[in-house]
């Protein structure tokens, strides 16, 4: 009986890896990158990369345990929820309020440590950020809330 069970768990594990999703991966930046509205300093953007882009971008990097379902269907979603939520790659596509508001999840989800999510960095040791890392982050962001400030009136980047 239970080599039965055993040999079914099996086929069902088998035909599952006929069924895969269609990996998102466009290909990194475009000309709506946000690289190419503002000046991101080297240190800040291997940060970024490290830590953001697998899901926050078009570039990400799929590990080997992606082709493996239901692993694989798992990851899927979560990258394409991220990329919902914001990707770096598409950031000049977003309106203003957008985008400012985007740079306020930033800072609000990097220094509660709620991003970059712990299920990732378990795997991504290189992405878990320190104090300071997560402080070089935060200031890269509020500088460019700053920025937007003085560029746009205030009623243009703020909900009301």
């Amino acid at each position: 009986m239970i080599r039965k069970i055993l040999l079914v768990l099996l086929a069902i594990f088998v035909v599952m890896q006929a069924i895969r999703p269609k990996l998102d991966n466009k290909g990194g930046a475009t000309s709506n990158a946000i690289s190419q509205l503002t000046s991101i300093p080297e240190e800040t953007n291997q940060l970024l990369r490290s830590s953001c882009y697998d899901c926050h971008s078009n570039a990400t990097v799929y590990p080997w345990y992606s082709h493996v379902q239901p692993v694989g269907w798992w990851l899927d979603d979560h990258v394409n929820e991220g990329k919902r939520e914001l990707n770096f790659d598409e950031f000049a596509t977003y309106s203003l309020r957008k985008q400012y508001h985007k740079l306020e999840e930033i800072v609000e989800q990097v220094k509660e440590k709620e991003m970059p999510l712990n299920s990732y960095t378990w795997i991504h040791k290189d992405a878990d950020l320190t104090d300071v890392q997560r402080q070089q982050l935060t200031g890269w962001a509020d500088q460019l809330m700053a920025d937007m400030k003085s560029k746009y009136p205030l009623d243009s980047l703020i909900k009301k």
